[in-house]
């Protein structure tokens, strides 16, 4: 089977997400189950820094208003094919937000763009000639790719079957309704069985309704989508198509995070050799200037805003303390956020460490060396940290929501007789609730037999592509098998 997937960011290359680890994980996973994938991707500059050498496949003299080229080359197991488009994508900022973290106001035309572009070489093929590599589906993430199916279905050439992927559909690329005439659709397509979503047009409402499935990043997310409280008012288009809404938790690359091999670590470790970790828990001690001690570390590695539950942890954090926990605090987002865990470090120095950074290699030393992580999100399609928490024997403390519920077991009086538990989950989300979990966490620490169960239970969870990989196999193949292709 071949298959183009079609994504804004690509791992190791561009990364602000889990869309990206997906994106760069799951063609390599896929490959073992005898699917080929090549990988449409923006030519940001970060991805030009690599494509030299790369074949010349296609040129654009005008999509949407722009020249653009098509590049493949071989990246790192990846069968990359690069949007070669100066004009929209070799800018300074991000992916999608400027220096100064606003919008890029071109974005619809820079993801219309990369949408249009994978249409019409899943619809005509990689160069345009006779013969030239075609796939069989097509696999599209979240809204900065969902116009393709779009494209697709208002194209006249022959549609092909494709399933769009909701990574987080709080993010719906709406835009006003000025730029429907630039975006080259026949003028029917912006109704309310098209791309129209309430008088502006939004691509991943685009792409719902026009892909032939649909899948989630966790089957908990796909339930959660079709409430008020979840599917950020696409629900009842979502309703609508529950026949074709699948959900499949993610992996992760257990290459990369793998503690008895990872270089990013003061001392590499197995379920078997878990003393070993206290080497990497000193020195996050050293990072985040917080005491020795005996009480269990907690760590934090995310984003600070609401989404992620990190107001409710700013309420705790005094009791946290008060009960022996130590916290180190990685990541930025809201302001006032940053301020309210910056104020508790003051307050609490040697107890409460903050650094307001993204930093990939202080995460995988964190994850070796923290006794657990705290994940209270109010929403969580899928979640990565928990995962790499598992593999690492860093216990995940979470709320009851999204991928976060269906990977981790509960240190209930049932799972820890069953010796099943893998960490501990709670819900309703309140700061009540979450400083109850955070208390549960520490007596279970204080009992050092079980903690250690508890880490070894988790560490034996397949967080792998391997189950995931096999799902979207067996998805794409009934999809081929039941449209007759």
């Amino acid at each position: 089977m071949q298959v183009l997937s079609v994504a804004s960011e690509v791992y190791p290359l561009v990364k602000t997400g889990g869309l990206a680890d997906v994106a760069g994980a799951l063609p390599i996973a896929l490959a073992k189950q005898d699917i080929a994938v090549k990988t449409l991707m923006p030519g940001y500059p970060a991805v030009m820094r690599i494509a030299e050498g790369a074949a010349l496949r296609r040129t654009f003299p005008d999509l949407l208003g722009v020249e653009a080229h098509i590049l493949e080359i071989e990246y790192k197991g990846l069968d990359l094919l690069i949007l070669d488009c100066p004009e929209l994508f070799d800018r300074q900022g991000g992916p999608y937000l400027d220096t100064d973290g606003k919008d890029y106001t071109d974005n619809w035309r820079r993801f219309a763009a990369l949408s249009k572009a994978g249409a019409i070489i899943a619809q005509q093929g990689l160069t345009g000639d006779p013969g030239s590599w075609q796939p069989d589906l097509v696999h599209v993430h979240d809204w900065q790719a969902a116009m393709l199916p779009a494209y697709m279905r208002y194209a006249a050439e022959a549609e092909l079957p494709s399933v769009i992927t909701i990574h987080n559909i709080a993010f719906q690329g709406v835009f006003d309704a000025e730029i429907f005439p630039e975006l080259e659709l026949p003028p029917h397509a912006f109704s309310i069985d098209g791309i129209e979503y309430y008088g502006k047009v939004s691509f991943l409402k685009a792409g719902l309704q026009a892909s032939w499935e649909i899948s989630t990043v966790s089957p908990s997310y796909a339930e959660e989508v079709l409430t008020p409280e979840f599917g950020m008012g696409l629900e009842g288009l979502l309703h609508s198509r529950s026949d074709d809404l699948t959900g499949i938790v993610n992996g992760i690359d257990t290459d990369v995070w793998n503690p008895q091999t990872d270089p990013l670590l003061a001392s590499t470790y197995s379920a078997a050799t878990l003393k070993a970790r206290s080497d990497n828990k000193r020195l996050v001690a050293e990072r985040f200037a917080l005491d020795a001690g005996d009480g269990p570390l907690f760590c934090v590695i995310s984003r600070l805003t609401e989404q992620k539950g990190m107001d409710l942890l700013a309420e705790t954090l005094d009791d946290l303390v008060t009960h022996g926990a130590r916290l180190a605090v990685l990541g930025s987002g809201n302001k006032t956020l940053e301020d309210a865990f910056h104020a508790a470090a003051i307050r609490h120095p040697g107890r409460i460490g903050v650094i307001a950074a993204y930093d990939e290699p202080l995460s995988h030393l964190m994850q070796a060396g923290c006794d657990a992580i705290v994940i209270p999100s109010r929403f969580e399609p899928c979640g990565l940290t928990q995962l790499y928490g598992l593999r690492y024997g860093c216990v995940p403390i979470v709320a009851r929501t999204g991928g976060l519920n269906d990977t981790v077991i509960d240190a209930s009086h049932a799972g820890l007789a069953a010796k099943a538990a893998t960490g501990i989950s709670f819900g309703p989300l309140t700061a009540d609730n979450l400083a109850r979990a955070l208390r549960r966490a520490i007596r279970l620490y204080e009992d050092d037999k079980v903690w250690t169960v508890i880490q070894k239970q988790g560490m034996k969870s397949d967080v792998s592509w391997n189950r995931s990989a096999a799902l979207y196999a067996a998805l794409f193949s009934e999809i081929l098998a039941r449209k007759g292709i």
